[in-house]
């Protein structure tokens, strides 16, 4: 290695905050360095073994697949190689220079500066190679790719640079060599370290191998160190655990098994490992995760399990086999009836790829609704978790609207609480004799959502109303028409019918229609283009008035969330109901200034606007009438 032909680079900005969070934000759960750096050789050995399936002149002189780590207590250092994929130069500076992950920008504007905090974020983020930092001053990086000659020699010291340089190597592979911190050198300990990977990696199909323990030397010994030979031994059990019968595996197995595949260092919330054996055959391992990864929210993030084809690795983040709406879910699929040389078009092609996303669907429902059922803490935590991504259902996946409608949870008017605990089951359950509708309003936020005029005479009558207040939600409820030959109406859209048949409020409905004729003109003449319709109404008791949604209409939620989308909504205005029984209503109808009742309309409709959540197109005009009407009234 010569200065001609080293060069030295900067790390991506990104990749210095990341480094500089590693080393402080995790030094708890500083020995997820060994878990990080052994999964990352299982994933190239996988990627080797598939490559030399497409093209077998990669598999000459490869031998058996094995990681091999060892320790050397003197110098201070752990070393971690394998006889996978390698790099190439580019390869090197791309994956170990930068962070080539979407969604990393995202990803570290939620970081707060709160070290406690920001180790939950980065677990949640993956750490990948960078938690060599945690316990090394000093790392060094020998690999060449498979197919090529040339190997390439990357080192650094975590801070702003890293240099690449020519190396030799004779085979395929990478070697990781980290120089310990003075205060990790608990890892330079054969014990400590065969006590990591028991713990973490003992489910790993590849063999991670150590020196045997030295016998202890004796007089007659004269070999000297320099002529002995390592002997090599696994020390874990090397086989996939999804092939593992499930009476064999411990929770503890499976738990660090999702932390591989996942690279999660918080545990799954819960699991479900089957083996189909039929017309398909496949096993598959599917996890709940504990906390929401940080790119949740981003749908064109990668997700999916990791594909086997008879146990041979095919890709990471398979997205064919789960809907979008179950994007949190972690795993392994290995399938007996997919060709070895299966790629992602393909996979969009063939047909035992419906039937395996169909089943698997179902599974990952049926797991949730056992949890809902057995375990309703846990449920609950994760509803509070993902549900709002599962609310994307119904819309995505009509075969499956049922069963997704039993796991929603709501929050409602029985308690007027913001947390979302109550089912639909729970719900009906609770309906008043002859009610035949799952009543429901929406609002930009829970406290306006319940504070709604439109629940004014729900209230008054004793039946209860779904509170919605998620962005999705007048989405998921445009997808959800019933459930359970129960239909779901919005409190806020159309004629209000509580009571068709109670004559008392058909006579008090009409009355009120006939003694405000000449009111509702005179309204609809001062407001003109804004309304559809002003009408009486008889559905509210404390409010002057409300806006109604037409039964044809865009929802006010969904209008907002499309425009803030940059999409076009269809024109349309909204009705508005008044109360003639309110003393502010019987007040404007015995106006006779028609400069003040034009005012006082204008007032009304834009208090009845606020009220259900909407800004104001004209907010100075509103406050100058207000003014105007609040010095009359001081002067008066």
């Amino acid at each position: 290695m010569t200065a001609a032909t080293k060069e030295t680079m900067g790390f991506q900005t990104e990749a210095k905050k990341l480094l500089h969070l590693m080393i402080h934000s995790l030094y708890s759960n500083r020995e997820i360095f060994l878990r990080e750096l052994i999964s990352n050789a299982s994933d190239a050995i996988d990627k080797h073994r598939f490559a030399a399936v497409q093209d077998n002149t990669l598999a000459e002189g490869v031998g058996e697949y094995q990681i091999h780590v060892e320790i050397d207590s003197e110098a201070k250092t752990v070393t971690i190689a394998d006889n996978g994929i390698g790099m190439t130069r580019e390869d090197v500076i791309e994956h170990l220079g930068t962070i080539a992950k979407s969604g990393t920008a995202t990803f570290l504007e939620q970081l707060s500066g709160d070290d406690k905090k920001d180790s939950q974020l980065i677990g949640q983020f993956g750490v990948g190679f960078y938690s060599s930092f945690i316990v090394a001053d000093r790392v060094e990086v020998i690999t060449r790719k498979a197919g090529t000659a040339e190997a390439t020699h990357w080192e650094s010291e975590g801070e702003a640079e890293f240099s690449v340089a020519p190396a030799e190597r004779e085979q395929s592979g990478t070697t990781v060599i980290l120089h310990l911190k003075d205060d990790a050198t608990e890892f330079a300990n054969d014990w400590r370290v065969r006590s990591v990977i028991k713990k973490y990696s003992d489910h790993i199909s590849v063999p991670v191998m150590m020196p045997k323990a030295a016998a202890p030397s004796s007089e007659e010994d004269t070999e000297s160190e320099s002529e002995k030979v390592l002997e090599w031994e696994a020390v874990n059990e090397a086989k996939a655990l999804w092939t593992r019968s499930r009476s064999d595996v411990s929770d503890d197995e499976y738990k660090a098994f999702y932390k591989h595949v996942s690279h999660d260092v918080d545990e799954p919330m819960t699991w479900s490992h089957n083996r189909v054996e039929g017309k398909l055959e496949y096993t598959s391992l599917l996890y709940v995760p504990g906390k929401a990864p940080f790119d949740l929210w981003n749908r064109e993030a990668s997700r999916g399990l990791k594909l086997y084809v008879q146990r041979t690795f095919i890709m990471d983040d398979a997205e064919q086999f789960l809907p979008l709406y179950l994007r949190f879910v972690k795993g392994v699929l290995d399938s007996n009836d997919l060709p070895l040389n299966v790629s992602r078009e393909i996979l969009q092609q063939n047909a035992s790829v419906d039937s395996m996303k169909n089943a698997l669907t179902k599974r990952v429902l049926d797991m949730l609704q056992k949890m809902a059922s057995n375990e309703s803490e846990s449920y609950q935590t994760f509803w509070d978790t993902f549900g709002q991504v599962l609310k994307e259902g119904p819309a995505e996946d009509f075969t499956n609207r049922e069963k997704i409608a039993k796991l929603l949870r709501f929050a409602t008017t029985l308690s007027d609480a913001p947390e979302q605990t109550v089912s639909l089951a729970d719900y009906i359950e609770r309906m008043q004799e002859g009610q035949d509708a799952i009543w429901y309003v929406t609002g930009e936020s829970h406290t306006t959502a319940k504070s709604s005029p439109h629940l004014e005479v729900f209230r008054k009558k004793g039946i209860e109303v779904l509170i919605l207040s998620d962005r999705v939600d007048e989405w998921l409820m445009s997808h959800l028409m019933e459930h359970e030959g129960k239909a779901l109406k919005d409190v806020t859209r159309g004629d209000l019918d509580l009571d068709a048949d109670n004559e008392e409020e058909k006579e008090a409905l009409e009355k009120a229609k006939k003694d405000s004729e000449s009111l509702i003109e005179r309204m609809k003449n001062v407001l003109g283009e804004q309304v559809a319709e002003v009408r009486p109404t008889v559905r509210l008791t404390e409010s002057p008035a409300c806006l109604v949604v037409g039964d044809h209409d865009m929802g006010n939620q969904m209008r907002r969330l499309l425009e803030a989308a940059g999409q076009e909504v269809p024109d349309s205005k909204p009705i508005l109901e008044v109360n003639p029984s309110h003393p502010l209503i019987a007040r404007l109808d015995s106006e006779a200034d028609e400069d003040r009742f034009a005012d006082l309309s204008h007032i009304i409709m834009d208090q009845a606007t606020l009220a259900e959540g909407s800004p104001l197109d004209d907010p100075a005009g509103y406050v100058s009438r207000l003014n105007k009407l609040l010095l009359e009234m001081s002067a008066g």
